[in-house]
């Protein structure tokens, strides 16, 4: 049974976009070379690696087992690039970042373009997804760090305080009905709203709150982007919850509103399988971060 560094890689990330295609795209290879080289991995093995799905693929019992072997050599490639990065002049190393809405577009847009202007041989791949995801991806070894919010669970991971994010919700100056300085989820079910795109983590956060209190929210539209959200909002096509400092951006022409649920503030954590035994590379941006 031989598996090459190709064969790997490939797998990894057919496995974790639950995708052929786009697994593909990522390893710089043709789908029908993509197609081929999982299908030679199979007959090697005598099982199946993957269960095609009309929407996707996932890994089977053997998959999964395969993937835990791949996801280990790659950090074991990765940690010896960065400790050989001292002698190999030029060598690049990428840190897998993950992090969920708040962080990734009110608090990592000023602190990771000047990490990577310091630090030009270091790439990093960022993904914004729900906390609940980052805690697995980071215990599973798929991201190096995460920020997530303590609610998740991380309790298995080393974590450093990053920041305490708020959730408000905003509503046009002239809104009509809502009154006083903080509602609950409950009280604005009725309401109409802009969302954010499909399977945005913070949507899909917001949406799950309002199915345990029994509820949907009426999402007039969808836009991507916290930024769109705020603009239509100012323009009366309806109300939002957002975090706090995307709020505040928009001060002048939103009303806001503190949004009451205990689950609205919530604790964001730096967190890490080990902080020690993270790559050198990782190491640099989880100070940053820090």
């Amino acid at each position: 049974m031989r598996f090459d560094l190709t064969d790997l890689r490939l797998f990894l990330l057919v496995a974790e976009r639950g995708s052929i295609t786009h697994g593909a795209e990522l390893a710089g290879l043709a789908l029908a070379s993509a197609s081929a080289r999982i299908k030679g991995m199979e007959d090697r093995l005598g099982a199946p690696l993957l269960e095609r799905r009309r929407r996707g693929v996932v890994p089977t019992a053997a998959g999964h087992a395969l993937l835990h072997h791949a996801r280990a050599v790659q950090n074991q490639i990765e940690a010896m690039a960065g400790d050989l990065g001292a002698y190999a002049g030029g060598l690049r190393a990428r840190v897998r970042l993950m992090a969920n809405t708040a962080a990734t577009a009110e608090l990592l847009r000023d602190i990771l373009p000047a990490f990577l202007v310091a630090h030009p041989g270091i790439d990093i791949d960022l993904d914004e997804r729900p906390s609940h995801e980052i805690a697995e991806a980071v215990a599973s070894g798929a991201a190096d760090l995460g920020i997530a919010a303590t609610w998740a669970g991380l309790s298995h991971l080393e974590q450093r305080p990053f920041f305490v994010d708020r959730l408000v919700v905003i509503t046009a100056r002239n809104w009509p009905g809502l009154e006083g300085h903080a509602v609950s989820l409950a009280d604005i079910l009725s309401e109409s709203f802009v969302g954010l795109s499909l399977g945005h983590a913070l949507q899909e956060h917001i949406t799950r709150q309002a199915a345990r209190l029994g509820g949907h929210l009426h999402i007039r539209i969808r836009v991507p982007g916290l930024d769109n959200v705020c603009r239509l909002v100012a323009q009366g096509a309806g109300i939002a919850i957002v975090p706090e400092s995307a709020a505040r951006r928009s001060a002048r022409t939103l009303r806001s509103l503190r949004l009451s649920d205990d689950w609205a503030t919530r604790q964001l954590n730096l967190c890490a399988r080990s902080f020690d035994e993270l790559t050198p590379q990782a190491k640099l941006l989880a100070a940053a971060l820090a």
